[in-house]
């Protein structure tokens, strides 16, 4: 029964996820937000909610094997496999903003979690702890970061409006009135973005309850659910999102959907859960925290390669995320 329960709570997190970032997308699209901060935002937050549901629901309940691993392992999952998936099928143009910005910060997102975890380990302690402390300089973070898309996006509308002064639209009036037409009434998107995010807390919640009782049945640690079960399903509408997003040809959506989502994660997800609950991080972790770093720099790198990541660099990635997957089941 708890398989069951297990598979239809990660449905509810995929199908809410979809109409989540379709109601809020279509929301931002009728405010004429630009599509790379619609990537960086809605879509990249409305597909990490999943990840964000589970850990602060593990938070609440005392399992921060859970909470941070998901963290963790969704990061991992979505920097090579999503990526990777994604370049394989079409290769993604990464705009330089993406590169000179926002993969350094996730970078920095990223080092300043591994300095947050290790400084107590650092004095011969056991294990790491992000503390409530910890989970506020996480926060602060994220506002810094929200304050830079809310600039992006004050200079994107402000070029559209010079835009349409220099008359370069009429054509662009009759593209937007049959985009509006497109994107459907507010009404319907604001009941598709309720309704998947309903979707959304109860699936995470059936996750987490399920998985847990899983990993007690087979004497798994719950950071190794976190890491592995758990991180893989709530990723999923990344995945989709992503693919969905380049056959469409909208690579600021498909890149800027990962990269927003991984700094949405770290900041957001983790501040939030280590505020309601101090999270224990287990020595093994700071591994992984520095493999998460380790390969966002590997994506920085293959994405310097006229500003695209192809075929080969997207099957590297496929191949990280395995050798990872194997490395952490060996390791339990």
């Amino acid at each position: 029964m708890e398989y069951l329960l297990l598979l239809v709570g990660f449905g509810l997190l995929i199908v809410g996820a979809n109409y989540f970032v379709e109601g809020s997308s279509n929301i931002a699209s009728l405010m004429k937000v630009p599509p790379m901060i619609i990537g960086l935002t809605i879509v990249a937050f409305g597909t990490g909610s999943p990840e964000a549901t589970v850990s602060i629901i593990a938070a609440l309940n005392g399992s921060a094997g859970v909470s941070v691993g998901n963290v963790i392992g969704s990061n991992v999952f979505n920097t090579t496999l999503v990526i990777g998936m994604t370049a394989i099928l079409l290769a993604v143009q990464v705009e330089k903003e993406t590169l000179r910005k926002q993969i350094p910060f996730t970078l920095l997102a990223s080092v300043a979690l591994l300095v947050l975890v290790g400084d107590v380990q650092l004095q011969g302690d056991a294990f790491g702890v992000l503390t409530r402390g910890d989970g506020i300089i996480l926060l602060l973070f994220f506002g810094i970061f929200l304050y830079y898309l809310f600039e992006v996006a004050r200079e994107g509308r402000e070029e559209e409006a010079v835009a349409d002064r220099t008359g370069e639209s009429d054509q662009g009036i009759m593209r937007s009135a049959s985009d509006s037409k497109s994107r459907g009434s507010w009404a319907k998107n604001i009941l598709f973005t309720i309704a998947g995010l309903g979707a959304i807390i109860y699936g995470g919640h059936l996750v987490v309850q399920e998985s847990t009782n899983i990993a007690l049945a087979w004497g798994m640690s719950e950071t190794l659910v976190g890491l592995t079960i758990v991180s893989i399903g709530t990723s999923l509408p990344e995945l989709v999102t992503s693919i969905a997003a380049a056959l469409k040809k909208q690579n600021d959506i498909a890149v800027g959907n990962i990269i927003g989502s991984n700094i949405f994660n770290i900041l957001f997800v983790l501040g939030v859960s280590a505020v309601i609950f101090p999270l224990q991080v287990e020595s093994g972790l700071i591994v992984d925290i520095v493999i998460v770093i380790a390969l966002t720099a590997l994506l920085f790198i293959v994405s310097r390669t006229q500003y695209r990541v192809g075929r080969i660099e997207g099957s590297l990635l496929v191949l990280s995320y395995i050798g990872y997957m194997v490395y952490v089941v060996m390791r339990g």
